[in-house]
């Protein structure tokens, strides 16, 4: 009974190791500077909430926003408008775009 519950787990560590092999494959590095500008990416729901418009036409990102503070090593706090105060000011690096400004075209 022991060998096979041995043999399960090295089945299943093995599995483990592929699918993080797969998803490190995917994953990018995203890093930030205070001061730099990102976009805030919208959940559905929200959109919904407090942007009016539902649909393809509705906003995917607002913004800019400049970054006041570095959090940990995958969040970020963001210096949101007045308007914008219900929601929490901390947000995680999926949740922003790099903003690129025009000025060098």
């Amino acid at each position: 009974m022991e060998e096979k519950v041995k043999i399960i787990h090295d089945c299943l560590k093995a599995t483990s190791d592929r699918q993080k092999s797969y998803a490190d494959l995917k994953q990018k590095e995203i890093e930030f500077q205070v001061g730099d500008k990102v976009f805030l990416k919208l959940s559905p729901w929200k959109k919904v909430l407090r942007f009016g418009r539902k649909g393809k036409l509705s906003p995917r990102f607002i913004g800019p926003y400049e970054i006041t503070e570095r959090i940990g090593p995958v969040a970020y706090q963001l210096a949101l408008p007045s308007k914008l105060e219900r929601i929490h000011d901390v947000f995680y690096v999926s949740m922003l775009h790099r903003y690129r400004s025009n000025l060098h075209m």
